[in-house]
């Protein structure tokens, strides 16, 4: 009878591990900032200097927003926001009102369609 209980106790364990770690795996991937930089930058007609800023600033958003899919999901929403705002004010300083406009349709069809809230 101990042996049962035990056995239960450790496969109901396992199995919230299990959830709990395929979560972090989908929150990870959704909150994955990854693109082609290449697509990016003809989409927005950005020049060789511009080009360069884009993926510098793109690349700590993109850190940003890791760290915000590890942190607890408390936490998520304002790191998410915070991320977000230092890159399209980063983003405003880089890019023409034309290319900035666009940017900021892409970014939020991006965020739509991965389920992150703002």
């Amino acid at each position: 009878m101990i042996l049962l209980a035990v056995a239960l106790l450790s496969i109901t364990t396992a199995t919230f591990a299990a959830n709990d770690e395929k979560e972090a795996t989908a929150t990870a991937a959704a909150y994955s900032m990854n693109f082609n930089m290449n697509s990016v930058a003809k989409a927005l007609d950005l020049d060789f200097d511009q080009e360069e800023a884009v993926e510098d600033v793109h690349h700590n958003f993109s850190a940003e927003m890791m760290n915000a899919a590890m942190a607890p999901e408390t936490d998520r929403k304002v790191m998410v926001n915070k991320a977000i705002n230092k890159d399209l004010k980063y983003m405003h300083s880089i890019l023409s009102d034309g290319q900035y406009h666009k940017y900021l349709q892409l970014l939020n069809v991006t965020l739509n369609n991965r389920g992150i809230e703002k």
